[in-house]
């Protein structure tokens, strides 16, 4: 006599339950996955206006500390101000930055030093050297 043993008490899953199980991951993924296709973009340009942001507020610290405006990207760096030159995220260069130098008619007041550099009046604003545009539409270089 052969008998039969019953396991009461189990239970797996059916190939049905499996597959919706399956297609509802790969819904969800497929939804994920425009959004995190620009992602590296979205923190490089994140990182390149804090960057700028740092730079030009250690621009505006050193003429009021100073009375005038510095005389290069590296006097900030020499007069600590800024720990280090940032490295521009798009380019990947320290020195890919654009000084823009004082428009010495909308700032008549400021007078050159003996140690800015070339004897001009100083920059007052940095843009990134970088080419393209970001994300929103507009260049690098207008940010």
């Amino acid at each position: 006599m052969c008998t039969v043993i019953q396991r009461s008490g189990e239970r797996a899953f059916t190939l049905i339950e499996l597959i919706v199980v399956i297609a509802i991951i790969g819904i969800l993924a497929a939804v994920a996955m425009p959004n995190m296709q620009h992602a590296p973009q979205k923190a490089k340009e994140a990182v390149l206006k804090e960057d700028l942001y740092q730079i030009r507020s250690s621009i505006d610290q050193y003429l009021g500390d100073h009375g005038e405006y510095p005389a290069s990207l590296q006097a900030l760096v020499d007069a600590g101000y800024l720990r280090f030159m940032p490295i521009d995220p798009i380019t990947k260069s320290s020195t890919s930055w654009i000084e823009i130098p004082v428009d010495e008619e909308t700032d008549e007041d400021l007078q050159p030093t003996d140690d800015q550099a070339g004897g001009g009046p100083g920059i007052m604003d940095v843009k990134s050297g970088a080419l393209g545009t970001g994300l929103d539409g507009t260049a690098y270089a207008d940010w």
